[in-house]
Protein backbone atom coordinates (compact mmCIF):
# COMPACT_ATOMS: atom_id res chain seq x y z
CA UNK A 1 0.00 0.00 0.00
CA UNK A 2 1.07 3.38 -1.41
CA UNK A 3 0.17 6.44 1.63
CA UNK A 4 0.46 9.94 -0.55
CA UNK A 5 2.10 12.32 2.21
CA UNK A 6 3.59 16.33 2.18
CA UNK A 7 7.31 16.43 3.29
CA UNK A 8 8.98 19.51 3.84
CA UNK A 9 13.19 19.37 3.14
CA UNK A 10 15.92 22.08 3.26
CA UNK A 11 17.45 23.34 0.34
CA UNK A 12 20.15 21.19 1.13
CA UNK A 13 18.30 17.86 1.24
CA UNK A 14 15.99 19.22 -1.50
CA UNK A 15 19.41 19.71 -3.99
CA UNK A 16 20.46 16.12 -2.64
CA UNK A 17 17.51 14.44 -3.47
CA UNK A 18 17.17 16.25 -6.86
CA UNK A 19 20.91 15.78 -8.14
CA UNK A 20 20.45 11.66 -7.12
CA UNK A 21 17.31 12.06 -9.10
CA UNK A 22 19.09 13.40 -11.52
CA UNK A 23 21.74 11.01 -11.93
CA UNK A 24 19.77 8.28 -11.90
CA UNK A 25 20.75 7.03 -8.71
CA UNK A 26 17.17 7.49 -7.84
CA UNK A 27 13.65 7.07 -10.13
CA UNK A 28 12.14 9.36 -7.79
CA UNK A 29 12.75 11.69 -4.78
CA UNK A 30 9.69 9.41 -3.03
CA UNK A 31 12.25 6.50 -4.38
CA UNK A 32 15.18 8.14 -2.11
CA UNK A 33 13.03 9.03 0.73
CA UNK A 34 11.94 5.56 0.74
CA UNK A 35 15.40 4.16 0.69
CA UNK A 36 16.63 6.51 3.05
CA UNK A 37 14.05 5.15 5.80
CA UNK A 38 14.61 1.17 4.74
CA UNK A 39 18.20 2.03 5.55
CA UNK A 40 17.06 3.72 8.75
CA UNK A 41 15.27 0.55 9.62
CA UNK A 42 17.87 -1.49 8.88
CA UNK A 43 20.23 0.57 11.13
CA UNK A 44 17.84 0.33 14.12
CA UNK A 45 17.23 -3.07 13.66
CA UNK A 46 21.06 -3.63 13.46
CA UNK A 47 21.34 -1.52 16.66
CA UNK A 48 19.04 -3.43 18.70
CA UNK A 49 20.67 -6.96 17.90
CA UNK A 50 23.96 -5.70 18.68
CA UNK A 51 22.43 -4.06 22.03
CA UNK A 52 20.75 -7.16 22.95
CA UNK A 53 23.89 -8.64 22.30
CA UNK A 54 26.18 -6.88 24.72
CA UNK A 55 23.42 -7.14 27.53
CA UNK A 56 23.47 -10.90 26.77
CA UNK A 57 27.51 -11.06 28.05
CA UNK A 58 26.94 -8.31 30.53
CA UNK A 59 24.62 -11.09 31.86
CA UNK A 60 27.04 -13.68 31.15
CA UNK A 61 30.01 -11.78 32.68
CA UNK A 62 27.96 -11.09 35.74
CA UNK A 63 27.17 -14.98 36.66
CA UNK A 64 31.08 -15.76 35.77
CA UNK A 65 32.22 -16.49 39.54
CA UNK A 66 34.73 -14.16 41.11
CA UNK A 67 37.62 -16.51 41.48
CA UNK A 68 37.28 -16.85 38.07
CA UNK A 69 38.15 -13.20 37.21
CA UNK A 70 41.81 -12.27 35.72
CA UNK A 71 43.77 -10.27 38.37
CA UNK A 72 43.65 -6.75 36.00
CA UNK A 73 47.76 -6.61 37.25
CA UNK A 74 48.49 -9.77 35.86
CA UNK A 75 46.42 -9.10 32.52
CA UNK A 76 48.17 -6.29 31.37
CA UNK A 77 52.17 -7.12 33.01
CA UNK A 78 52.96 -8.39 29.66
CA UNK A 79 51.65 -5.05 27.96
CA UNK A 80 53.25 -2.67 30.24
CA UNK A 81 56.90 -4.93 30.54
CA UNK A 82 56.40 -4.28 26.22
CA UNK A 83 55.70 -0.80 26.88
CA UNK A 84 58.51 -0.23 29.29
CA UNK A 85 60.69 -1.92 26.76
CA UNK A 86 59.89 0.62 24.04
CA UNK A 87 60.30 3.65 25.90
CA UNK A 88 64.05 2.97 27.34
CA UNK A 89 64.86 1.21 23.79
Amino acid sequence: MTVKTTLSFTDRHHRFLTDKVGEGVFASQSAAVAAALEQMIRDEEERGIALDAMADEIRARMRTPNAEYVDPEDAFAAARARIGVVRQG
